[in-house]
């Protein structure tokens, strides 16, 4: 059953009206290098890659680029900084290049045997690692952002998170594994377009959930199906895994954007009323979805050399999505477009409306703790970088007005870009 649904949504869809051609382009940045029709393009269909790797596996057939678990750089290098997992300037670029691009498989088998998961659920080393190369086969490495190495930096983070003294004394081992899980997956599968484009180009997903959190709906089922198909749980009460299956859905659902408000509120209102029981597993589960919705957005809390690349990273993917725009004769969608949307500016109005009333919470929910008054200080300082690289882009602008004078429409965007 599960095989037909992942086949299902990775069927390129022929309906009259939608645009066929994208399913193929849209979701593989390298089409607009001109190589089409080449296997490698093929791979990239939605949910057809996962797939395709899954299958192989459960045939025995283990695809040996991903077994570099234990490899000289693991031993060496790549151990020494495992040992410092929990320190908050961990660098997973470093960390992927020590493990030869297998940050997020070498981090999941160390934290889950650090957490003491392997033994309480009484999982299969063999059987786990294979789940666990699954999920980073899934991700597309051509995203310059949503890709594996990212997944890893969000589970590094809410390993970090899940250590805080106030959620640490009351989390169980399934709430950990849940974290830690839902952090790797979060953006499993994800095409490096967002759901607007997957919406007005008509894309099978955006039919298959109405529109609704499309890629968020997208990565819980595609996580499923991994679950499932590997039969990592497969040992567990039936009640036990649909559980785990359903708590999944819920905590990778709450990183959609759209929703920041309705979670920010809600949090608001708990700290204000001081009435969260983390004793209640309610409340634990919904403090593990803001500690998701953290991780997934810390890139501004992280020291500068690291979120800068961040920063890059997530607009150079914004920007192939405008260009595809521009191609396909689509209105391009707000921040990707390269020739008005810079990165500073992007930057500036992610941290301001985003990301610092969230972690202002996360704060204030920790009480204040060491790692939270860190992140804070990394947050306002790379703000003020940006802003100082925004008023240098501004200052070269002006020195090459060939007038030496700054229209009124041209300081009329200036003073909206600048004002937080």
């Amino acid at each position: 059953g599960d095989a037909r649904v992942r086949g299902q949504t990775g069927v390129v869809s022929e309906r009259r009206g939608s645009y066929p051609f994208i399913d193929f382009r849209l979701l593989n940045n390298t089409t607009l290098s001109g190589e089409v029709g080449t296997k490698k393009k093929v791979k990239r269909l939605l949910s057809f890659q996962r797939y395709f790797h899954a299958s192989r596996l459960l045939r025995g057939i283990i695809p040996q680029a991903s077994l570099y678990l234990l490899d000289e750089d693991y031993l060496g290098q790549a151990r020494h900084m495992l040992s410092k997992v929990g320190m908050w300037d961990f660098d997973i670029f470093l960390f992927d290049r020590l493990t030869n691009g297998n940050s997020l498989v070498t981090l999941l088998c160390h934290l889950f045997n650090v957490h003491g998961l392997i033994h309480h659920f009484q999982l299969d080393m063999v059987t786990l690692h294979r789940f666990f190369v699954m999920v980073q086969e899934d991700y597309h490495s051509q995203n310059p952002y949503h890709n594996a190495v990212h997944a890893a930096d969000v589970t590094q983070a809410m390993h970090c998170y899940l250590r805080e003294p106030k959620l640490a004394s009351f989390l169980t081992p399934s709430d950990i594994m849940l974290g830690l899980l839902a952090a790797a997956a979060h953006d499993v599968d994800h095409p490096g377009v967002n759901q607007p484009f997957l919406i007005k180009t008509k894309h099978h997903l955006a039919s298959l959930y109405q529109n609704v959190s499309v890629l968020e709906n997208h990565h819980w089922r595609s996580t499923i199906g991994m679950l499932r198909e590997s039969q990592l749980l497969a040992h567990l009460p039936k009640e036990v895994t649909q559980d785990i299956e359903q708590q999944l859905g819920s905590l990778i659902l709450a990183t959609d954007i759209n929703r920041q408000n309705e979670f920010l509120i809600r949090l608001k209102s708990h700290l204000d009323n001081q009435d969260l029981r983390l004793e209640d597993a309610q409340d634990r589960h919904f403090m593990l979805q803001i500690a998701l919705k953290c991780a997934d957005i810390c890139n501004p809390c992280r020291v500068w050399d690291l979120s800068k690349q961040w920063s890059e990273r997530v607009c150079e993917e914004f920007y192939r999505q405008g260009d595809l725009e521009q191609k396909f004769e689509l209105e391009i969608s707000p921040l990707c477009n390269q020739q008005k949307d810079t990165v500073p500016s992007i930057q500036i109005g992610f941290m301001t409306y985003i990301v610092e009333p969230l972690f202002e919470r996360w704060a204030q929910f920790t009480g204040n703790t060491p790692l939270s008054e860190n992140m804070l200080n990394h947050l306002r300082r790379n703000k003020a970088k940006w802003r100082s690289l925004l008023h240098k882009q501004h200052s070269s602008s002006r020195s090459n007005d060939h007038s030496g004078q700054v229209t009124g429409s041209q300081e009329q965007t200036l003073n909206e870009e600048e004002t937080p």
